[in-house]
């Protein structure tokens, strides 16, 4: 079965990672089916029925996005907020829609892994960072699967740096 993989970035257009792996994913229509919010929603007023009928069609779904004041784009909140709904997603006989579906997240990260420890600029990791994102999955049930991060965007620009991005992170949505 495909893998859907929501995308949640505000400006693709200037992306160099997130642009670069959904370039990739474009190469494999029949594993991956690219939804990229900002896109099909370009005044944020979602579609919730479209959205949930979406996400029943697929037992992986992947949210790949950049680290945007440490968290998700606010589009993803927002997807959250709405499209998790009580009875479909979670708090009824009828929900949990997303119950068993494996679910991860993608994150491109600015800094070098070192500045997301205890000791790093940000005193935090990046698996403690996006803990409210492991709560919500395990709150709708779902099988979360860990995130995958690439690090290090705002030092490292360069072709052979983004190229080298490209096989550990379809390794990560292979083995999901």
């Amino acid at each position: 079965m495909k893998t859907l993989v929501i995308v949640v970035h505000p400006d693709m257009e200037s992306s160099v990672i997130n642009k670069r792996w959904v370039e990739e994913l474009s190469r494999y229509p029949e594993k991956y089916h690219i939804h990229q919010l900002y896109k099909v929603y370009p005044d944020e007023k979602i579609d919730v029925p479209a959205e949930q009928r979406l996400i029943e069609q697929y037992d992986k779904i992947v949210f790949q996005f950049p680290f945007y004041w440490f968290s998700s784009p606010p589009l993803l909140k927002k997807w959250f907020d709405e499209v998790l709904t009580y009875g479909w997603a979670y708090g009824s006989k009828s929900g949990y829609k997303v119950g068993d579906k494996k679910i991860g997240l993608v994150i491109s990260a600015g800094i070098d892994e070192e500045g997301y420890s205890s000791q790093g600029m940000y005193k935090y990791t990046l698996k403690e960072l996006t803990a409210p994102f492991e709560l919500t999955f395990n709150y709708i049930r779902a099988d979360y699967r860990s995130l995958y991060a690439y690090y290090g965007i705002e030092l490292n620009s360069t072709r052979e740096w983004i190229e080298n991005s490209v096989a550990p992170y379809m390794d990560y949505l292979n083995k999901l």
